[in-house]
């Protein structure tokens, strides 16, 4: 092709490289990550938790199924902007409503294809998460730079208050019948819960109708005390951007809730439930992004590959006598799951509903249903 358009991408540390626009024309900055999934890349666009960052993935030939639009995580794109090495030239799948190019272009995603992924990854695991610009209208690289180093990172960012819906709503839709759930259905009896939308999924709203969860979503910011007017069985603290010390409505809301209701936290939700009891978070060096991160539950023994995409962690030595850590990344030993002792409420640090990614933890979801039970009987 002798008309494609050419695209840049430059990081703080003053690295340059130059390729092909795939996607809407202009500039993005954001936080580089690197995501390690093979396949997803749909998922990974409409996730909200990628707000304010620049998406990598490592996997070097991109789109070639092309876009389903019953894939979707979220009503729109969130990734700031997009990498990749190659792009299939041919979307091959029954299930294709358009291309990835396409589909890049409507959504008003700046994309770059073309350059080198393995080393891009490789400066951000040797010099952690940089700021980054890709840009198909400024290619000057001196610029380029600049901009890059004037970028906000996502530190100190409520970027849960961008990405949250922004009135109630009720969700009774379950996974589609080719829906490979590895978890049976709960029916009877039904149960209320409150959703928080701190960037929530979609896949994650099905998971809890499928385990028998009546679901009302809320913005991020609603106070505890709308919560408990509506009378919830349970109470979720969904995934979310940014970073979670700067959510301070949603700690403080949580803080409250605690012992009131029974909670379930995932990604975000886990670290807004270990800041509510008094712990503490820091950003990691290029955090966890991909579908094959292993996990092991203390509590069981049992390891589990997970779905991960969070840039912060719980520091272990923050945790409070309340809470106690149940699950470990073997990878580097952070923090992949809490529980309180005396109250019903437990988090984790990875996405048991997957989309993209495996199906090992989905029973979570079963367990807090058991959780919500079991404190009734307590009562």
């Amino acid at each position: 092709m002798t008309d494609r358009k050419p695209a840049a991408l430059a990081l703080e540390n003053g690295l340059v490289m130059r390729g092909f626009s795939i996607g809407a024309d202009g500039e993005k900055t954001g936080d580089l990550v690197f995501n390690t999934a093979m396949a997803g890349y749909h998922e990974i666009l409409t996730d909200p938790s990628y707000a304010g960052q620049v998406v990598l993935m490592t996997y070097p030939l991109i789109g070639n199924y092309g876009i389903a639009e019953e894939d979707a995580e979220s009503q729109r794109a969130w990734s700031e902007a997009f990498i990749i090495k190659e792009l299939s030239s041919i979307p091959s799948s029954h299930r294709a409503d358009l291309s990835l190019d396409d589909w890049l272009r409507r959504e008003g995603v700046v994309a770059i294809e073309g350059v080198d992924t393995r080393k891009l990854t490789k400066v951000t695991r040797e010099e952690g998460s940089l700021r980054c610009i890709v840009s198909t209208v400024d290619l000057d690289e001196a610029s380029l730079v600049a901009k890059a180093k004037a970028a906000a990172s996502t530190d100190g960012q409520d970027l849960a208050n961008r990405v949250t819906c922004q009135a109630p709503y009720a969700w009774n839709e379950s996974y589609p019948a080719s829906y490979p759930a590895e978890i049976p259905a709960s029916h009877e009896p039904r149960l209320k819960v409150v959703a928080y939308d701190f960037g929530i999924k979609r896949n994650i709203l099905r998971s809890l109708t499928h385990c028998g969860f009546d679901v009302q979503v809320v913005p991020a910011h609603t106070p505890a005390q709308d919560v408990l007017a509506m009378r919830p069985d349970g109470v979720f603290l969904s995934n979310g951007p940014g970073d979670p010390a700067a959510v301070a409505g949603a700690i403080e809301a949580t803080r409250a809730l605690v012992g009131q209701v029974p909670i379930f936290g995932i990604c975000l939700g886990h670290q807004i439930l270990s800041l509510a009891m008094g712990a503490k978070t820091f950003k990691m060096p290029f955090g966890h992004h991909g579908a094959n991160h292993p996990v092991r539950d203390e509590t069981t023994g049992k390891v589990e590959i997970t779905s991960q995409n969070h840039s912060y962690a719980v520091d272990p030595a923050s945790l409070p006598d309340e809470l106690e850590a149940t699950h470990t990344n073997l990878n580097d030993q952070t923090v992949a799951g809490v529980r309180h002792k005396s109250a019903p409420a437990f988090g984790v640090q990875y996405h048991p509903e997957a989309a993209p990614g495996p199906l090992d933890s989905g029973h979570l979801f079963h367990r807090f249903r058991e959780l919500i039970l079991s404190s009734r009987q307590s009562v």
